[in-house]
């Protein structure tokens, strides 16, 4: 072989740029991040290889399936090489290809040999030319060429310049290339010599890695890491496109930056690729034989289906009978596995890159015979025979009408949405086409899915649409864009008919939250939502009307959503509509159930990207009711699962409100979220900046910092637009009253309940007689019987379900039984309120309450003085609420205690709360004490 005619001479650096580039790098030191996102690990750990080769050689091999970014990892370092000073000699295989011997070596070696001032050792490297270029016998048979090169290469870094030897997809070199380069790599410790070569792994190929050369494994971006490249390189992007590319590229660079999104706008529908990624994921689908290519073509268009109805299918395609040999080849070329009844791509993104640039016309075939082998009717089976046919099919656009709603019960909203757009390209009359343009639309709205609620929206309104119709698809068209409702709800007229209801509901759906702080529109949407009476427990109406007005409709809202039945039978959406109605109005123990069936229901689904919203309004309701421990555990929770399905917003929301819940617990300073966090956050929570107000206010009162969080309450109450979040904080209002204007507060209660009036939520009503209770003074005998009078009130109230009431309840009396001088009974009041705070997770107000309780009598040992102890703690415990009382002592949390015995974490704390006043304990680090010394009393 001659390849003086096909190769130039070529320097360190200037050669092409590798295929793929992530990265525009900086010249210099190899930086932490130079432009490559989620690659910090890799990038420190390849300056770290720089520095060990300078001082002694070394070598690496970089390791990561296609699209992983070794190739840009490896230009990084390139650059930076070269920019310290080395000199740089690289080569790269090409897949598909089969090279002829050497041919890999002789691009590393070219430059050496154009060099007319060669290094010292010419003898070797004139034999090498010879044998690379003119294809002359090794001088000392197979053994020698490793061993010359070895030496020129020596030569080459001692001549003044380190080398780095840069190697792009080692295990597509020429196998002769490929083991002289290990032999070099394996002896490079001890010369100023650096060898990098990136690899694929795989389980069929020969060319694996060789062993005992170190190895740096390039895995996939995590989901956070993953979002930022998409915010970064594709910005602009709904919500919904996102999640799908996270989905399908699972973390592979390349897949992020080359995935179509919104490609079901092609028709027929198929998985979206790129050329640049069906070369990188699929190099040889295109050689495989044509039934492989069939079966295939049926498992990237249906995932779902098991291998007997893809093989039935693919036969069809052809025309030829097909058995389980046409597997074979795909699996050996690593593109499939067969788990025993499905076929798994070896990667989400793999199944666009096989099928990537077949003809419409085989994919329209591959549809049909889809549709052909499915079960008739079925919403898969319509979706197929939709997209084989062209032109208008009526028939088939009614079938695709009707059957969306059964996808919806299915919980696959997406699969809906795709159903009725099909459909309004079937229909052939405009007024039905203009229908299902603007119901796809609606529920692309509640999916997140911009684009597609835009693009559906305009299709409808050029169609013909009735008058609420029109209105509710004007305001769709302006979805992400700041559009608002163009329309006054003052002006919208009464619905006429089934469906013009339905648009009445989503019009009212999509226009709730935009007039929720225009006094004049919320009223007038109100009024609206009134006029429909046949609706009142519909979920859309019942939500909206809480949006828009939580405080002067949440007994209406409460008796709605009370009035709903067959839950089971509700679809998931409508669940979270009304347990965010339900916490809107005032109700949070109503919303947290419905909350927890939404979350068992997506669980049963298997959406768990669906989990992190449900989790977070389950931490809401939970905030709400007081309860800091189970908040704090569902926000935690939320953070995680947000993070991990890349939903930032979510994730943000719930770092925020992480924070709040340890300043709740803690009385400490709650920080301020950052400018990014919160504006994130506001896309999860719209009124989150409320919540963390209130909050932050009330943890002011737990911190005993009364003279700030008096005035900072009292504002909140007294802004309509914060009041609704403020009612949850009475009973901290009053509390931070007592301290500072109980007279003025008073006041505000009574003038707060006067504006309620019918629409008082009941357990806004239970708060307001806990607040006044709190708040009367008992310093003359009539104070002291309005005191007894109130605390009777409040307590006649079922507060069993509510421990966030009762405990301030049963603190407030204690401190007036001791005052009065009545210890016995103040310390039993006491206890009581301590062992519900301790329930609530509320630490800071125990050692305020220990101060209570010694100022009452109790003892440093929890006893009082001149009253003996029980003999053993079994004399005052069950078996089981001693074992809860000694798991409990040992530092476990209610939750973990709920695992051991079965229990859930809510009715470890009832046991607690019951516990805590028998063992005259105020918190759960005294109970090991307790126990020890009365078991051994």
């Amino acid at each position: 072989m001659n390849a003086q005619t096909r190769l130039s001479p070529l320097t360190a650096v200037e050669e092409a740029q590798p295929a793929l580039s992530l990265v525009t790098p900086r010249r210099g030191v190899l930086s932490d991040d130079p432009g490559l996102i989620g690659r910090d690990p890799e990038l420190r750990a390849l300056k770290d290889f720089l520095r060990e080769a300078r001082d002694h050689g070394a070598a690496r091999m970089v390791c990561g399936h296609a699209g992983a970014g070794k190739s840009a990892l490896l230009e990084a370092t390139v650059q930076a090489a070269a920019a310290t000073g080395m000199r740089v000699l690289r080569c790269a295989g090409i897949r598909g290809s089969n090279p002829p011997d050497l041919t890999g070596l002789l691009q590393i070696v070219w430059p050496v040999l154009a060099d007319r001032r060669r290094p010292p050792a010419a003898g070797p490297l004139d034999a090498v030319e010879r044998v690379l270029v003119d294809g002359a016998p090794a001088p000392g048979g197979p053994s020698w060429l490793p061993f010359a090169v070895l030496r020129v290469l020596e030569s080459v870094s001692r001549a003044g310049q380190p080398l780095l030897v840069a190697v792009d997809d080692w295990d597509a070199l020429d196998a002769p290339s490929r083991d002289v380069l290990t032999f070099v790599a394996r002896r490079a410790e001890g010369h100023p010599l650096a060898l990098l070569m990136t690899s694929r792994p795989h389980r069929t190929r020969a060319a694996s890695p060789p062993a005992g050369l170190p190895v740096l494994p390039l895995g996939p971006l995590d989901p956070a890491e993953s979002a930022r490249l998409l915010a970064a390189r594709r910005p602009g992007l709904d919500a919904q496109a996102v999640r799908e590319l996270l989905a399908t590229a699972a973390g592979n660079p390349l897949a992020l930056l080359e995935l179509p999104a919104g490609h079901e706008d092609s028709l027929p529908c198929m998985p979206g690729s790129s050329d640049r990624l069906a070369s990188a994921l699929a190099p040889g689908a295109a050689r495989l034989p044509s039934g492989t290519r069939d079966l295939l073509l049926a498992a990237a268009l249906h995932p779902a289906g098991d291998l007997p109805l893809l093989l039935s299918a693919a036969s069809r395609i052809g025309g030829t009978e097909l058995d389980f040999t046409a597997l074979e080849p795909a699996e050996r070329a690593g593109l499939v596995a067969f788990d025993g009844m499905r076929l798994h791509f070896s990667h989400p993104a793999t199944a666009g890159a096989v099928v990537h640039g077949t003809d419409p016309r085989r994919c329209r075939s591959a549809h049909a015979a889809l549709a052909a082998v499915l079960a008739p009717g079925s919403v898969q089976m319509l979706w197929h025979r939709s997209q084989a046919v062209q032109g208008c099919d009526p028939e088939l656009a009614g079938r695709l009408e009707a059957v969306h709603g059964q996808a919806l019960e299915q919980c696959e909203p997406p699969m809906a949405v795709r159903l009725l757009r099909r459909a309004a390209d079937l229909y052939p009359l405009p007024a039905d086409r203009g229908r299902c343009a603007l119901r796809a639309a609606q529920l692309a709205h509640v999916l997140g899915l911009e684009r597609m609620t835009r693009t559906m929206a305009h299709r409808a309104l050029r169609h013909p649409l009735g008058p609420l119709g029109r209105l509710c698809a004007e305001a769709l068209a302006g979805t992400g864009n700041g559009g608002q409702p163009s329309a006054d709800p003052a002006a919208w007229p009464a619905p006429a008919g089934a469906a013009e209801q339905e648009n009445a509901l989503e019009l009212a759906r999509i226009t709730a939250p935009a007039v929720a702080g225009d006094d004049e529109r919320a009223e007038a949407l109100l009024a609206f939502l009134d006029g429909m009476p046949d609706r009142s427990d519909e979920p859309r109406l019942l939500h909206a009307m809480a949006t828009v007005g939580p405080v002067r409709r949440a007994a209406t809202v409460l008796a709605g959503v009370s009035a709903v039945r067959h839950l089971a039978d509700v679809p998931v959406r409508d669940l979270e509509r009304l347990g965010e109605a339900a916490l809107l109005a005032g109700d949070p123990l109503r919303s947290l159930d419905l909350y927890r069936q939404a979350e068992r229901r997506h669980r049963f689904l298997d959406l768990p990207d669906q989990l992190p919203r449900v989790l977070l309004r389950q931490g809401l309701a939970h905030l709400a009711m007081g309860d800091r421990g189970q908040g704090g555990h569902a926000f935690r929770r939320c953070a995680e699962l947000a993070e991990a399905y890349g939903q930032d917003h979510h994730a943000a929301a719930a770092r925020l409100l992480v924070d709040l819940v340890r300043g709740l617990r803690t009385g400490d300073t709650v920080r301020p979220g950052s400018a990014a966090d919160l504006e994130a956050a506001r896309r999860s929570v719209r009124s989150i900046d409320t919540v963390l107000a209130v909050g932050t206010a009330c943890a002011l009162v737990e911190a005993g910092e009364f003279g700030a969080a008096w005035p900072a309450l009292s504002s909140l109450l007294a802004d309509p637009r914060s009041r609704a979040a403020a009612l949850f904080a009475l009973v901290p209002f009053a509390e931070a009253a007592e301290a500072e204007n109980a007279e003025e507060a008073l006041a505000t209660l009574d003038r707060l309940e006067a504006e309620l009036g019918a629409e008082c939520a009941p357990v806004v009503a239970v708060r307001l007689a806990v607040a006044r209770a709190v708040l009367t003074d008992d310093q003359d005998d009539q104070g002291a019987q309005d005191a007894q009078g109130l605390s009777e009130r409040a307590f006649a109230e079922d507060l069993s379900r509510w421990p966030c009431l009762e405990a301030p309840l049963r603190l407030a009396q204690g401190r007036r039984l001791r005052r009065r001088r009545q210890f016995a009974d103040s310390r039993a009041a006491l206890r009581q309120a301590a062992a519900g705070y301790t329930m609530l997770g509320a630490e800071a107000r125990l050692a305020r309450i220990a101060g209570e309780l010694r100022a009452s009598g109790e003892r440093a040992d929890g006893g009082a003085p001149g009253v003996s102890r029980p003999a053993a703690a079994r004399d005052l415990l069950t078996p089981q609420e001693l074992r809860i009382a000694e798991l409990a002592g040992r530092g476990l949390s209610n939750r973990e205690v709920g695992e051991q015995l079965g229990l859930s974490p809510r009715t470890i704390g009832a046991y607690l709360y019951r516990i805590f006043p028998r063992l005259g304990v105020t918190a759960r680090a005294q109970l090991a004490e307790v126990l020890r010394d009365r078991q051994a009393a």
